[in-house]
């Protein structure tokens, strides 16, 4: 038997639901080997055809989409005329709802969310993409190794016409952040603390904010190609920004606060989605 193996072939983007955390925006790397006799060609499969249809079968599954365990407190999912409703509590009793098209979200039978209650779901959807001569796939997942300050961010963007409309979908992203030319750690680290495990969300898509049961909650709501999304979180999780939140408004928000603190001073901010993209502002 022979093998192969594509490190780096591709990086899931998605949120997920943690009992204590809320609504975490993950970037997870995937690794792939795949085991099988030689084809025609002296080939277990060809690279092109493993980073095109493995690839594609691997983020069908997870990618820019909510992944929600089943073990849930207070877990209830309704089918209605605008979509796929959900709704739970986190450990300290709070309330949190999700209203999409059903493919904008992927239930997995587990207490918690990790890599490896999500491995065995992804080699069997890539198995399914290979030719008969593959008699195993092997997958890993695996955060970016960040030295420096990272935080999860969750978001939405109803006027992307591809999956980044779905109002719950992010990514784990480290920032870089230069202060008249030299690099800030404590800036990045600030930054970072602001938003660990937060909800970036435009002050246009917030339908109202509410109080119940002594927790303040805000409740976004938006119309895009895909349909309807709606998204409740408690108030604490959330971050509002004026703008959308593609990742060049992220950038030059955090550059344009930084720069009314400090109006004397030169700042260079690089924001990244994910794993090795971002964008660069200048203020």
């Amino acid at each position: 038997m022979s093998a192969l193996f594509v490190k780096h072939l591709t990086v899931i983007d998605f949120s997920y639901v943690h009992i204590t955390r809320g609504i975490l925006g993950e970037s997870w790397i995937v690794d792939v080997e795949l085991y099988g006799e030689l084809d025609n060609q002296g080939m277990v499969f060809d690279f092109g055809h493993v980073k095109k249809q493995v690839r594609d079968a691997v983020e069908s599954l997870f990618d820019h989409k909510l992944v929600v365990p089943s073990g849930l407190p207070q877990w209830q999912t309704n089918t209605t005329a605008q979509g796929l409703a959900l709704s739970w509590q986190d450990d300290q009793g709070r309330t949190f709802s999700h209203l999409s098209p059903e493919e904008a979200v992927q239930p997995v039978n587990a207490d918690v969310i990790t890599t490896d209650a999500l491995i065995p779901l992804l080699e069997d959807v890539a198995m399914a993409a290979v030719p008969d001569n593959v008699s195993r796939v092997v997958i890993e997942l695996r955060p970016e190794e960040i030295a420096g300050p990272f935080y999860h961010y969750s978001h939405g963007l109803k006027k992307h016409d591809g999956n980044c409309q779905r109002i719950a979908h992010g990514h784990r992203s480290r920032i870089k952040i230069l202060r008249n030319g030299k690099r800030d750690p404590l800036l990045e680290k600030a930054w970072a603390l602001k938003w660990r495990d937060i909800y970036i969300g435009t002050e246009v898509d917030m339908i109202k904010r509410f109080e119940d049961n002594g927790v303040e909650y805000c409740h976004f709501g938006y119309d895009a190609p895909q349909g309807r999304f709606e998204l409740t979180l408690p108030a604490a999780q959330v971050y509002l920004i004026p703008t959308d939140s593609t990742v060049e408004y992220l950038a030059d928000h955090i550059a344009a606060t930084l720069k009314q603190d400090h109006p004397d001073h030169q700042f260079e901010v690089k924001a990244y989605e994910g794993v090795m993209k971002g964008a660069i502002a200048h203020r």
